[in-house]
């Protein structure tokens, strides 16, 4: 199978397009927040590019924290094909 066979979007120059265009519609959007005015309701909503930032790092927090979770809410691999202790 040959990279032309592949579907469109499983293509590496497709996926590399697609990053650089999302990237570069992501870093057009910090900088309209120069010359769009805001109407903050804390002060730091007022700094340069809060939105993309403070998105990054609650989602990293998110990961994180889902991380976390499953330490203490996951089951072992045959959780479900051990046999149950049925009494009599």
């Amino acid at each position: 199978m040959t990279v032309d066979d592949k579907h469109w979007l499983v293509r590496p120059r497709t996926i590399r397009l697609l990053w650089v265009g999302f990237a570069v519609v992501l870093a057009l959007t910090v900088v309209a927040g120069l010359f769009v005015h805001q109407h903050v309701y804390f002060g730091i909503e007022d700094s340069f590019g809060f939105f993309a930032w403070y998105g990054f790092v609650t989602c990293v927090a998110m990961v994180v924290l889902a991380k976390l979770l499953g330490i203490f809410l996951k089951r072992p691999d045959d959780y479900y094909d051990r046999p149950e202790d049925v009494d009599g």
